[in-house]
């Protein structure tokens, strides 16, 4: 429902009618060799849909079109410029039955722009939908007998690839299998002969999307799709416009992972698009990236390139990760071990190579591991090459990676052969192990305050063949922090062995608030291949200074809050549209979410109680009978000191909670395993005594 209220928005139906179907040509199509696969590798390009949204122009495409050659991105492969939704005219069709464009913003009609695009050296791509136009329902429809037609005017406009949605199918309630086999069949037969790359778009996803048969939703496309697609969606859009979070490029990339068998050249299962710059930090797109490379996945930009930064510029066109994803045996990457926080993902490469992803999809840094030998690769010696770094080492089998929280290393792994390499040699990430003599507990995001002292560790591994020599780490922290070094170094590090180096760190009384780093330099010699050397950062949070008394939480500076969509908001149910109310039961404070959400906040220790009414917001009646289930936790210091179990609409929770010696306080709301769809979760009233 969130889905189809923010795509209508998008849609620039009037309601004005189209002229009926046209009689069925008379003229059969020439008759044209066969094609060649399309896409052996899987397409690159750019989309206006988040970037630009629906209201582009001919002049913001053309821009566009400059910056994929001018900043480097179409000599990378990204060559196709695809108009989404809102290219048509509010009245879609002339009265002859053709489709048309905008006629305000593109008044000579869509041939020039293509003809600049070609110019350019790059290729074009357009959108429509699969099912007919339906007022206030989509914006642009092929359906009732347009297929041939509309394929026919795609290819007289010379386009490259058409994408076709599916919101005007779903509201016709279409069967996507027939209606796309059909367009499929119209595509090929184009009257001129074009060959077009035809990308399935059906979003619709349950519970997202409401209640739909398995047979309507993207999650069945992969059963039919290989044969008449070259490529076709897995799951509903990746995000919203200008909103796209992690957890849904992870969500979306799991969805994409059922059906690996369906992947091959020229046919490729499609997770949505790249978003940098629209809400992930730059490790958590370098991490999409990773993981649409080892997918095999068609790797269309969905920001606007001529605001993108250049570290996000420099992800896009890596060259070694590009390698990995336009591999000539299209093969998409699996995973070996559990699923969990961290996991191993391995793609085969053509040459007989590994791609391997080391993922974290944790909130504190790891270093992750995984054996050669699990992938399927035999031998005692591997070359090792980080696609991210450049850097070409040689591991005895172990395959290690410091991994930042969010993030994913990307290793390229083969036998190795002739005289030994420069050791594969991890450094770790600085760890904070206790805060003032305080073991901290595992995963736990480090939080210091001023004057608190912390134990901090960095571990060097060596799982090559050669010893490092000599190795020694070095730490710094914000100007003004006190590090000290405890123990002395050792004077190798033989093949197999792990060293900690330890710290000890002590923050001014007088530290501000705010964000800091702690940064490691680990260096060591290598007999024959000189002085190597490694720099690893840990960000940690200087907290704001604990609440004293009794305080409306709500209204204290917490450390970081995440909502499932949009953002929390004080005082007021999610998204700030009406106040918190339960069961007809308004409270004038508190934080209102969508699952999943965590809210952190920082007590020092000095709080002795919470108080908070917990439950489902009223505003979820608006909606409908789906979803609206949740569950929350209150955390202390990674401990639970309470889980409230699945909670409905038609339920609330008054808590009393014990904080004694909290130190950090973790409020977290689940989606109860359904997905978040409808779940507007409050923490009403909240109050903690200090």
């Amino acid at each position: 429902m969130k889905r189809r209220v923010l795509t209508g928005l998008l849609c620039l139906a009037t309601g004005l009618l189209i002229a009926p179907p046209p009689a069925a040509a008379t003229t059969p199509a020439p008759a044209r060799p066969r094609q060649e696969i399309l896409s052996p590798t899987p397409y690159q390009g750019w989309n206006t849909y988040f970037g630009l949204g629906g209201d582009f122009s001919e002049q913001s495409v053309r821009e566009v079109a400059d910056a994929l050659v001018d900043r480097g991105l179409a000599r990378a492969g990204y060559d196709i410029v695809w108009l989404d939704g809102g290219w048509q005219d509010p009245q879609p069709r002339t009265a002859a039955g053709d489709l048309q464009a905008d006629r305000t913003r593109f008044p000579d009609g869509l041939q020039p722009l293509v003809d600049y695009i070609h110019a350019k050296g790059l290729r074009a791509g357009i959108y429509t939908d699969a099912g007919p136009y339906i007022p206030g329902k989509c914006g642009l429809g092929s359906g009732g007998g347009y297929y041939q037609r509309d394929a026919d005017q795609f290819a007289a406009w010379k386009f490259d690839a058409v994408k076709v949605d599916f919101l005007c199918g779903i509201a016709a309630n279409l069967d996507p299998k027939t209606v796309y086999t059909e367009f499929a069949a119209a595509l090929r037969d184009n009257a001129s002969g074009r060959p077009i790359i035809f990308n399935l778009c059906n979003p619709v996803t349950s519970p997202d999307w409401g209640n739909y048969p398995e047979e309507q939703q993207s999650t069945y496309s992969w059963s039919y799709a290989p044969g008449i697609a070259q490529s076709w969606r897995t799951y509903t859009d990746v995000g919203f416009v200008g909103d796209i979070k992690f957890k849904d490029v992870l969500r979306n990339y799991d969805a994409n992972a059922r059906h690996p068998e369906a992947t091959g050249p020229g046919h490729y299962n499609d997770p949505d698009y790249l978003a940098p710059g629209l809400g992930m930090s730059d490790e958590e797109f370098r991490t999409q990236m990773t993981l649409w490379a080892a997918a095999a996945a068609p790797l269309v930009v969905g920001s606007d390139i001529r605001k993108l930064s250049q570290t996000s510029v420099d992800i896009l066109t890596n060259r070694d990760v590009l390698a990995i994803n336009q591999d000539r045996a299209a093969v998409q990457a699996v995973r070996i071990g559990p699923a969990g926080t961290t996991e191993t993902w391995v793609k085969r490469l053509a040459d007989g190579d590994r791609a391997v992803v080391l993922l974290n999809r944790g909130d504190s840094a790891q270093t992750l591991t995984a054996q050669a030998a699990a992938t399927g690769l035999a031998g005692s010696r591997f070359t090792v090459r980080n696609a991210w770094t450049g850097q070409d080492t040689e591991s005895a089998g172990t395959l290690s990676a410091a991994v930042p929280a969010h993030g994913a290393a990307l290793l390229r792994v083969a036998p190795a052969r002739g005289l030994p390499g420069v050791p594969h040699v991890t450094a770790g990430f600085p760890q904070v192990t206790q805060v003032n003599a305080v073991a901290l507990p595992a995963g736990a995001a480090p939080v210091l305050a001023g004057g608190d002292q912390a134990r901090v560790e960095v571990l060097v591994s060596n799982d090559g063949l050669l010893p490092a020599l000599l190795p020694k780490a070095k730490l710094a922290g914000p100007a003004g922090w006190t590090v000290r070094e405890l123990g002395q170094a050792p004077l190798l590090l033989a093949p197999g062995r792990t060293a900690t180096f330890a710290f000890t760190v002590t923050l001014p009384a007088t530290a501000a608030p705010g964000g800091g780093t702690l940064a490691a330099t680990t260096s060591y010699d290598v007999l024959g291949h000189g002085l190597k050397q490694q720099v690893t950062g840990t960000p940690v949070v200087v907290a704001p200074a604990p609440p004293t008394g009794s305080v409306v939480l709500s209204h204290h500076t917490w450390i970081s809050a995440t909502s499932g969509w949009m953002s929390p908001t004080v005082d007021l149910s999610v998204g700030g549209w009406s106040p918190i109310s339960m069961l007809g039961t308004v409270y004038p404070t508190g934080i209102g979410v969508a699952s999943p959400s965590t809210i952190r906040y920082y007590v020092g220790g000095r709080c002795s109680g919470l108080t908070a009414t917990i439950g489902l917001d009223d505003a979820v009646r608006n909606v409908g009978p789906e979803g609206a289930t949740s569950t929350f936790q209150v955390v202390g210091d990674g401990r639970t000191l309470y889980d409230s179990g699945l909670l409905t609409r038609d339920d609330t929770r008054r808590l009393t909670i014990d904080l004694t010696g909290v130190r950090v306080l973790d409020l977290v709301v689940g989606d109860g395993g359904d997905g978040g769809y409808n779940d507007r979760a409050n923490w009403a009233g909240l109050t903690a005594t200090c």
